[in-house]
């Protein structure tokens, strides 16, 4: 079995919350045979006889302050995998350091201690204590470490407020929607304070607006709190939304590490890429994921005749033409070039349209179409001051909203999805003919 691709930056060791090495999970008597096996190459039929393999050789660094997913179908071994991250599941083989401290193979008192101080759950379930208040469910956490009462319900009411239940602090578990439970054991989960907070399917018990809506403030309050959490799930487009990096598991085997982005765009195997095939790519990919390096532009000074053979040399029916600093001025058409170098023109500022959008690197997909469309120009993508980082052409954005080749030979065979504007397409065509009449 290869090792599962492993995209993005390295990170150093004081950056890493939670560190988890070659961890595997085998149910049954003869588990530590099983996972020698495995070890050794087996695959999870060939030890049935021996147990039930549910993680294999999983190995992974989640970053302090990030949103680290594991995704998957049912079956793939991720809850599993969480739950030996707290140590509620012993591990067959391998380890599980929280912020430096072991989890595995420790005695029960220090793992007590561990999860008190350390780790948190939310579980799909809620697991609220039904005879009690949604104050008292929050502040429970705070009870078992043993915060005095008056300084645990202040610290609760604190939190209640946070997750938008304010008023409902004396209501009882029964009394609340099954969303306004899922914030108490968020909110328990927040109010106990420690680094790490685990979250398994939290939200797939919800109705859809309110799973959405539990999303969105969940990238809030993390953005706001700074706090670790390990989130797993089976929704693609939730692990899309949530993400920072995202872990695929696929029969136990983690099969592939990365950004959304790079599990969107470079998936590691088929099984990845027909896993992600149908998500909306409009809510994951930006700006920078789809730009071009801007082989196509110009400084101002070079004048017409520079412009006419640098648009001859990538083949390019426009130009972006950029000022001090690599500032974007705007950009020029091949057949008024041509027309002033065959008139001798030297001056290339006159020539310029002005009316070419700039965006952000982080602008998302779902903007830019109707830009390409108004405009009929490339989109410039700028950094700070306004400097070039890149360019989108029309063919560019289209390949990436129907996740087909680039190569303007193919985008006449390719099926594309309905919703692309048809007037970006009619404008792709007229550039994809202008190009090939320039080869």
């Amino acid at each position: 079995m290869s090792e599962p691709r492993v995209t993005g930056d390295e990170t150093v060791a004081d950056d890493i919350a939670v560190r988890v090495e070659h961890l595997t999970k085998v149910f049954g008597r003869r588990a530590g045979e099983a996972a020698d096996r495995l070890a050794e190459g087996a695959s999870r039929d060939e030890v049935a006889k021996l147990g039930t393999a549910a993680v294999i050789d999983a190995s992974f660094e989640v970053r302090r302050g990030e949103i680290f997913v594991v995704m998957g179908l049912s079956g793939s071994g991720k809850s599993t995998l969480i739950r030996m991250l707290n140590g509620l599941l012993d591990a067959t083989r391998g380890s599980v350091e929280v912020d430096g401290q072991p989890v595995t193979g420790i005695e029960p008192r220090r793992l007590r201690a561990v999860r008190r101080s350390q780790v948190s759950m939310v579980f799909q379930h809620f697991a609220l204590l039904p005879h009690r208040t949604v104050l008292e469910n929050v502040a429970y956490g705070l009870e078992i470490q043993g915060v005095d009462r008056d300084r645990r319900l202040e610290l609760a009411r604190r939190v209640v407020d946070r997750v938008g239940l304010a008023g409902w602090e004396e209501r009882l578990p029964s009394e609340l929607s099954g969303g306004m439970q899922q914030r108490v054991g968020i909110a328990r989960a927040l109010c106990a304070d420690t680094p790490v907070l685990l979250m398994d399917e939290a939200f797939s018990a919800l109705d859809p607006l309110i799973r959405r809506e539990m999303q969105e403030q969940l990238v809030e309050l993390q953005a706001e709190l700074g706090k670790t959490i390990v989130f797993i799930t089976h929704d693609l487009n939730e692990a899309m939304f949530l993400g920072d990096r995202i872990a695929v598991m696929r029969d136990g085997r983690i099969v592939q590490i990365g950004s959304p982005e790079e599990i969107l765009t470079d998936p590691a195997n088929d099984y990845v890429a027909q896993f992600v095939q149908d998500v909306d790519r409009t809510r994951v990919l930006t700006a920078a994921s789809v730009m071009e390096p801007p082989a196509a532009s110009v400084p101002l000074t070079v004048g017409p005749r520079g412009a006419l053979k640098a648009l001859r040399d990538v083949q390019s029916s426009t130009l972006l033409v950029t000022g001090p600093g690599r500032t974007v001025l705007g950009a020029v058409r091949d057949r008024e070039v041509l027309r002033a170098v065959q008139r001798g023109d030297r001056d290339l500022a006159a020539l310029v349209d002005a009316d070419v959008h700039r965006v952000g690197p982080d602008t998302s997909l779902a903007d830019l179409p109707e830009l390409a469309i108004t405009s009929g120009l490339p989109i410039a993508v700028v950094g700070d001051g306004g400097r070039l980082l890149g360019v989108i052409p029309r063919v560019m954005l289209l390949a990436a909203l129907g996740n087909v080749p680039t190569d303007t030979s193919e985008l006449a065979i390719v099926d594309l999805p309905p919703a692309v504007d048809p007037r970006l397409v009619a404008q792709t065509l007229d550039d994809t003919q202008e190009v090939s009449d320039a080869r």
